[in-house]
């Protein structure tokens, strides 16, 4: 890592630094976006579709319009411009117009004095539907031609044969993002026919741009900032209500606010990719890999989203991060009548993970060969070649990592009955239980990948104010929780040699950022901040003759007198490629980060609970910029790990959801996470900025598989799903 010459500061790169936002979170005064008010405003609602597919016959809206109260309903013909968007292609409507294509589809909106108002009017729209069949198996999808992206990966000589061969078929459910702020925002009209829009989303530019063509619009009448975001993971890459409150603003001539409850917002956002996985592994009899041979089915939904970059992330990462000299390899991304899915964390790498880690331990099993060392024997290694033909010139310490997890001490066994899997309920008393260990490793690329023009903008304004040096920083780049302006102050301290930074709202005022996805932020916006501020740092050289001096607040402060140096970069990483679309060769991804898992758990075979007694992470963060915000993002991506393998599926059968509440659907809580013990290791990448590497997403990856082998290794039963669930793991079943 390269530290310019600048002081010494506080808080700078390498540092614990303090969160702006922790202690409001902490105490409850944080702003989110349900929490916006304004004078005079309305509330809006949606009326959605309880069918997966059928046709709308006729929408009479009259009874809605006679409630007290009401301003606005709104159909399919009011929307002003063109009705559809879309996250990669436009094919979803803002309003259904003939026909509905999933189970809560959004056919008709709300706008009235009050939230409980605007329901009731809703109640009164009377939607006459046709009901069709729905097409929801993702392999008669994929046969009959619905399909969003189809990737096809032909690597080394393709008829091999192998000593030993091992064969699997997996199935992962639906998963979701489940953050806890529903979507919520609120627009706000302005006398000259734009209006402003305050949001929690991913991306402020590219909900611009969809929002200004559903509107018609120019862009510059379509102003975003971003509110407090209670959770993303990907759930609000996509629109949801952003252009329905527009619209009803818009109409109404007043601020128009919505906030959806807990089971709209289940229906109104997309989900992991539901995913059936076919594996071949072979092997030589000392257990070195000879070829791989997949098929895998992602089941999209309704419409495209961002399918079509899961599929081709789960193709590129679908072998695992293992050398292989022969792969063959087919992904399918699929259109049905099921709920929309796109992007949560892992982006398709999950999925895959679980079918090529299941794969590697049956092939252990198979080969009577430890699980750890025969993952050690094929692990990539910095020079090793993807299955793309994309050599990794980085750092993938993935035998390292493995080492790490499994030479850790085990925990011991647990004896007061709150150890016990179902103790807290008093269900068990420790009869029927038994240990399980297992582990799991992934690989995830880190940005946008196959050609996509991935960059960022931030504007760095540095002034002088009460005598000392203060820069500011501008940028799209969202803040959902990750702790971004954290690293962003840090990064400018560091930069600057100065102690004060302030990072102004975020907002489409400065240039496109980029989605906060991908692990990509703290790269490309940090790389992005990083020429910014050597942008102002060559000023401020520039105005004294030489650079042989080391910057602080009060020599800035000298040098500056009362005029303000501002400079705006926008900063790219060094390009992708897309793949060829016969062999899918190609420089895909500009980076992979890598992390293992052990887990330990105790399985009650008689009633069927799980509880993951300790999990231990090895994980490659290239610098850490900030250790705990590492630690704390490896934390909360193993939960939602460990969420998918023993808790978390939303139920749908025949197109409809069972289970869209939290009564219903359960995520891990503090009696669900186990103690973890985390090691995390700093191989820079002398491609990136400050050499990191993205860490949100690889703890997500790897846990699931891991604790799925640590239940197989306590019971002795295949589990080819997850989540497993009770009835899969009682001896009695």
């Amino acid at each position: 890592m390269t530290i310019p010459a600048t002081a010494t500061t506080r808080g700078g790169i390498g540092t614990n630094a303090q969160r702006p936002d922790g202690a409001l979170k902490a105490r409850g005064e944080f702003a989110y976006s349900s929490d916006l008010w304004h004078e005079d405003m309305l509330w809006g609602a949606t009326v959605r579709s309880p069918h997966p597919h059928a046709r709308i016959t006729a929408v009479a809206i009259t009874e809605a319009l006679k409630v007290p109260g009401v301003h606005a309903v709104l159909t399919h013909e009011d929307v002003p411009g063109a009705n559809i968007y879309g996250l990669e292609h436009a094919d979803q409507p803002v309003l259904a117009a003939d026909v509905v294509r999933y189970q809560g589809e959004p056919v008709a909106l709300v706008a009235a004095d009050h939230p409980e108002t605007a329901r009731r009017a809703c109640a009164r729209i009377e939607v006459t539907y046709e009901v069709l069949d729905p097409l929801v198996d993702m392999e008669v999808a994929a046969r009959d031609g619905s399909v969003v992206k189809h990737v096809r990966i032909r690597n080394g000589q393709q008829d091999v044969t192998a000593e030993v061969v091992v064969t699997g078929y997996y199935e992962v459910g639906m998963q979701d993002q489940a953050f806890l702020g529903p979507e919520s925002g609120m627009a706000v009209p302005a006398v000259d026919g734009s209006l402003d829009l305050y949001i929690a989303t991913q991306w402020l530019h590219v909900d611009q741009r969809q929002i200004a063509v559903a509107l018609g619009l120019p862009l510059d009448k379509v102003r975003l900032t971003l509110s407090g975001v209670g959770g993303a993971f990907g759930g609000r890459e996509d629109l949801s209500m952003q252009v329905h409150a527009c619209m009803l603003a818009l109409h109404t001539g007043k601020p128009v606010k919505m906030v959806y409850n807990r089971e709209e917002s289940f229906y109104g956002h997309v989900h992991r990719h539901p995913a059936r996985l076919y594996y071949e592994h072979g092997a030589t009899r000392d257990g070195k890999l000879v070829h791989v041979k997949s098929r895998i089915y992602l089941d999209g939904g309704a419409y495209a989203s961002s399918t079509g970059a899961v599929v081709t992330n789960a193709a590129t990462l679908g072998i695992g991060p293992y050398d292989v000299p022969s792969v063959t390899m087919d992904c399918w991304g699929v259109y049905t009548n099921n709920p929309p899915c796109g992007a949560m964390r892992g982006f398709g790498a999950v999925q895959a993970a679980f079918g090529y880690e299941s794969q590697m331990d049956k092939l252990a099993d198979a080969l009577g060969m430890d699980p750890v060392e025969l993952r050690i024997r094929n692990a990539m290694s910095e020079g090793s070649v993807m299955p793309t033909g994309q050599v990794v010139d980085s750092a993938a310490p993935v035998a390292e990592l493995l080492t790490l997890v499994r030479d850790k001490p085990l925990p011991v066994s647990g004896t007061h009955l709150t150890d016990m899997p179902g103790g807290v309920s008093n269900t068990t008393h420790g009869e029927g239980v038994v240990r399980g260990v297992g582990y799991g490793v992934g690989i995830k690329n880190v940005g946008f990948s196959a050609g996509f023009d991935d960059y960022s903008t931030v504007r760095v304004r540095l002034a002088v104010i009460g005598g000392a040096a203060v820069a500011s920083v501008h940028t799209a780049a969202a803040e959902v929780g990750q702790g971004l302006v954290t690293v962003l102050q840090q990064i400018a301290r560091s930069e600057l040699g100065i102690d004060m930074v302030t990072v102004e709202p975020m907002d489409t005022n400065v240039g496109d950022a980029g989605s906060t996805s991908a692990s990509r932020q703290t790269y490309v916006t940090g790389g992005a901040l990083r020429a910014a501020c050597d942008a102002v740092r060559s000023e401020l050289f520039k105005r004294i003759g030489h650079t042989d001096v080391t910057l602080d607040s009060a020599r800035i402060a000298e040098i500056l007198g009362t005029d303000v140096i501002d400079e705006v970069v926008e900063w790219r990483h060094r390009p992708t490629h897309p793949l060829d679309p016969d062999t899918g060769q190609g420089n895909a991804h500009v980076q992979y980060a890598f992390a293992a898992h052990r887990a330990v758990v105790d399985v009650d075979v008689e009633l069927g609970l799980v509880k993951v007694v300790e999990l231990a992470c090895a994980q490659d963060v290239g610098n850490a910029i900030n250790p705990e915000a590492v630690l704390g993002q490896i934390h909360g991506g193993t939960a939602q790990g460990l969420g998918l393998a023993v808790l978390e599926e939303i139920q749908v059968v025949d197109g409809k959801v069972r289970n869209p509440s939290f009564t219903d659907y359960l995520i891990p809580t503090v009696l669900d996470m186990p103690p973890m013990v985390v090691d995390v290791l700093e191989r820079p990448d002398p491609h990136a900025p400050y050499g990191l590497r993205g860490v949100g997403e690889p703890p997500t990856i790897s846990s699931t598989p891991a604790i799925v082998a640590a239940i197989r290794a306590a019971t002795g039963m295949a589990l080819s799903r997850v989540p497993v669930r009770p009835e899969h793991i009682t001896r009695t079943s």
